[in-house]
């Protein structure tokens, strides 16, 4: 299940996507009980749809490379997803921030090798 798309720009091989993580998504059941919050299997899953669909096109995943998960992202928040792809090295570039009221801070970010 993906996110709600709230926006969408893409500049050249660059894409950035504000996103609702909405709390009724079915990765949120289960990931905790008591404390919910998106795993990051549903953080890679959703830079690899976009840039898939939108940036690379026709690639395929090979790996995964300097991942790291900085913040968790609880139910309902919004996310800035910025998504990079370096054809000339195969690699998709993403980047999650967290979007508060009175800040931005990094979720996640990393790079995934695609063939």
């Amino acid at each position: 299940m993906l996110p709600v798309e709230l926006n969408a720009l893409q500049q050249g091989a660059t894409l950035t996507l504000r996103l609702h993580a909405a709390a009724d998504l079915f990765w949120f059941r289960g990931h905790f009980p008591t404390l919910p919050i998106l795993p990051g299997v549903a953080q890679l899953d959703w830079a690899l749809h976009y840039g898939l669909s939108r940036l690379a096109i026709g690639k395929h995943f090979r790996s995964i490379e300097n991942i790291k998960f900085q913040q968790p992202v609880p139910p309902d928040a919004e996310l800035e997803l910025q998504l990079s792809w370096q054809e000339d090295k195969s690699l998709l570039s993403f980047s999650y921030s967290l979007i508060r009221v009175d800040s931005i801070e990094i979720a996640s970010s990393g790079k995934i090798r695609l063939c």
